[in-house]
């Protein structure tokens, strides 16, 4: 496995000019409290606004304390860096999933295509994303039950999106998405109609083994 690109120092990262503005007043304040001269306070202003990254602005008040302690500059965060999904990349192995009056089931070591579609009339689809992988970073599933049943299982390291419509059936998700999707994760979006049928989406928790897998 490749390694990881580096995180990028913040001190290399451009200033604003709300950023100088910031440190332009604690030199002023500085002159006030007698810490700075004026051509002190003219040096370091020249510096300031040229600036151009955070390390600029740094050693010009390095030695001024604000409020009696050390000036800290407003160094912005390190953008995270996207994690890397061992779950994308590869050829779509199954594009479907067909169940009339019988059972079509699709599960295990699978690659799912960007869209994939599940039709059951009179029977049943299961459908388990436990330990599949996708040929792109957003997949599609289209599911249509007449008279039947589609079961969808979803695991905890991909991001679902669930916008099916159930007519005399339920085209349902016990899936509830909330906080910020782990950078870099699958996205997997479900449609379609369930008519005099059902439509389930559930989440799946990996086992002690999968989560191992997921985090090499």
């Amino acid at each position: 496995m490749s390694e990881p690109p580096a995180v990028p120092d913040p001190r290399e990262m451009r200033v604003s000019n709300d950023d100088r503005e910031r440190v332009a007043q604690v030199l002023h304040d500085a002159m006030a409290e007698g810490r700075l001269t004026v051509n002190e306070l003219e040096e370091r202003l020249d510096k300031v606004y040229a600036a151009k990254i955070f390390r600029d602005l740094e050693p010009l008040v390095r030695d001024l304390p604000v409020g009696g302690q050390t000036p800290r500059l407003p160094l912005p965060a390190a953008a995270p860096l996207p994690a890397v999904s061992n779950r994308i990349g590869g050829r779509g192995t199954s594009s479907a999933a067909v169940a009339v009056m019988s059972g079509s089931v699709r599960k295990g070591v699978w690659t799912v295509p960007p869209t994939f579609t599940s039709f059951a009339l009179m029977g049943g689809v299961e459908i388990d994303l436990t330990d599949a992988r996708f040929e792109d970073a957003e997949t599609t599933i289209q599911a249509y039950a007449f008279m039947g049943g589609i079961e969808i299982f979803v695991p905890e390291d991909v991001v679902v999106q669930v916008n099916g419509v159930g007519f005399m059936g339920a085209f349902e998700s016990t899936i509830s998405e909330s906080g910020q999707p782990r950078p870099g994760a699958p996205l997997v979006k479900v449609n379609g109609l369930a008519f005099w049928g059902a439509v389930e989406v559930k989440r799946k928790k990996p086992s002690k083994n999968d989560r191992r897998q997921l985090e090499e």
